[in-house]
């Protein structure tokens, strides 16, 4: 490929990360707000928890990107750029499947942490932020290292809206240089590049959460070297 090609490829690259960006941190808002609502003591509270996250599992992603960017316009008199109307579709899509890690991690706190936190007269705000969520949060992270591989895989989508990420711009080439072979191949590599870098630094910030609830395995002591001497002595 030329240069201006590969430079038309590395644009798409930098467009797919911010969109991954931005809408990962919409998602991570979603799980948590959405995910903290399904243990609300009060049951509306957990009905309309439920329901936002019923609705968006069970609708498609593509179809929302098309709702977003086609039928809300009309709407409400206004447009919304293909960068924001991507963030939005998939935050709030890929945040309904985070609520449930949020959940299903929430739900797993030994109860007797719970009762200590009764005992300690802790608020609910006080229980979830000192008790439940730092104990919750370590193990949420190797489900949301799943889903946020997913997330840069469902970026893909907002082609359709000719935004131009790097299936945009890929396919671009491709039309220019009529070689798909080539050219999809390198767009595989790239995309699994980014998702081996993010699944990298996902692990290591799993470490680090576990490190600082005492969960991570204790760091092995190097054998001592030196021969005992008599009795045991050195």
């Amino acid at each position: 490929m030329t240069s201006g090609l590969w430079e038309l490829v590395l644009q798409g690259v930098w467009v797919t990360v911010q969109l991954l960006f931005f809408s990962s941190l919409l998602a991570t808002a979603v799980s948590f707000v959405v995910g903290v609502g399904r243990t609300h003591r009060l049951w509306i509270v957990r009905f309309l928890a439920g329901f936002y996250t019923e609705v968006f599992r069970g609708t498609s992603a593509l179809v929302m990107i098309f709702w977003v960017f086609f039928v809300l316009p009309p709407a409400f008199g206004w447009q919304l750029v293909p960068m924001w109307a991507g963030t939005l579709a998939l935050g709030l899509t890929y945040g309904a499947y985070g609520s449930e890690i949020v959940r299903g991690a929430l739900a797993a706190v030994d109860p007797a942490q719970k009762e200590g936190g009764i005992a300690l007269s802790f608020t609910p705000w006080q229980r979830m932020r000192l008790i439940l969520l730092p104990q919750a949060v370590p193990e949420m992270i190797p489900p949301f290292s799943n889903l946020l591989i997913e997330l840069l895989k469902g970026t893909a989508l907002v082609s359709i809206m000719g935004m131009g990420d790097l299936a945009f711009s890929g396919n671009l080439v491709r039309l220019a240089l009529q070689e798909s072979a080539e050219i999809y191949t390198y767009i595989l590599l790239i995309y699994f590049v980014i998702a081996f870098l993010l699944t990298r630094v996902m692990r290591g910030l799993e470490k680090k959460l576990k490190a600082g609830v005492g969960k991570a395995a204790p760091e092995r002591k190097a054998a001592a070297t030196e021969p005992a001497g008599i009795g045991g002595v050195r």
